[in-house]
């Protein structure tokens, strides 16, 4: 599918924050979603933002050309057309954020380690998705990109040494880079208030928020 589920936005779109990237490649555009969101949330919350003004270098690979529309071109600065195995090894470009949203089942085993190794090559950040049930799935809409190929799990990923895992009912979700920790020890912080304040909400216990977010 040129989409990807709902229930893990929430997640993916705060880590895109956290990083918080001047140059940001988002690999398997499809309906561009994520572009979309992180020209929103990059751009028209930052302070003193003009409307309308990219601010921000957003780029996107698509293999399957006919998915791509006049919006597509409108919120994407540069869009490479191809296979990523092709098109990556020719990037010059260093991303701050490189984003792979359902996107790497797509690959076979050997391919996405290939992948990988580019985009730690040309990103300083990677965002992985991938579904945690993987379906038998085929060519979608005619673009035999769509098919599946292989199923990812969290211990593919166990030889890279600068990773975290976020949660998702639905999807592994795996951060990857040189911001890896200093956005870990933000989103683990984040959820120990969050718990906190919830356990107040559920015993009615009294204690001052200020003592709850001061550790």
């Amino acid at each position: 599918m040129p989409s990807s589920h709902h229930y893990q936005l929430n997640e993916i779109l705060e880590l895109i924050i956290e990083t918080n990237p001047r140059k940001l490649l988002d690999i398997g555009i499809g309906f561009g979603k994520y572009g979309f969101l992180s020209r929103e949330y990059l751009e028209l919350w930052e302070s003193g933002s003009v409307y309308g003004s990219h601010t921000r270098r957003i780029d996107g690979i698509e293999a399957f050309e006919p998915y791509l529309t006049p919006l597509h071109r409108l919120i994407y600065d540069t869009i490479f057309t191809g296979d990523a195995r092709e098109i990556l090894p020719g990037l010059t470009e260093r991303y701050d954020l490189i984003l792979m949203i359902d996107v790497f089942e797509h690959f076979t085993y050997e391919d996405g380690l290939k992948v990988l190794e580019e985009c730690r090559r040309c990103g300083r950040n990677i965002l992985i998705s991938v579904p945690r049930m993987m379906s038998v799935q085929d060519e979608v809409f005619g673009n035999p990109f769509e098919a599946h190929r292989y199923n990812w799990r969290r211990k593919d990923f166990g030889f890279l040494p600068d990773k975290f895992f976020l949660y998702n009912v639905k999807s592994t979700l795996c951060f990857i880079g040189e911001d890896s920790r200093r956005i870990s020890l933000i989103l683990k912080k984040r959820n120990r208030r969050k718990t906190m304040v919830r356990i107040l909400e559920l015993t009615g216990l009294k204690r001052p928020l200020k003592y709850i977010f001061r550790r």
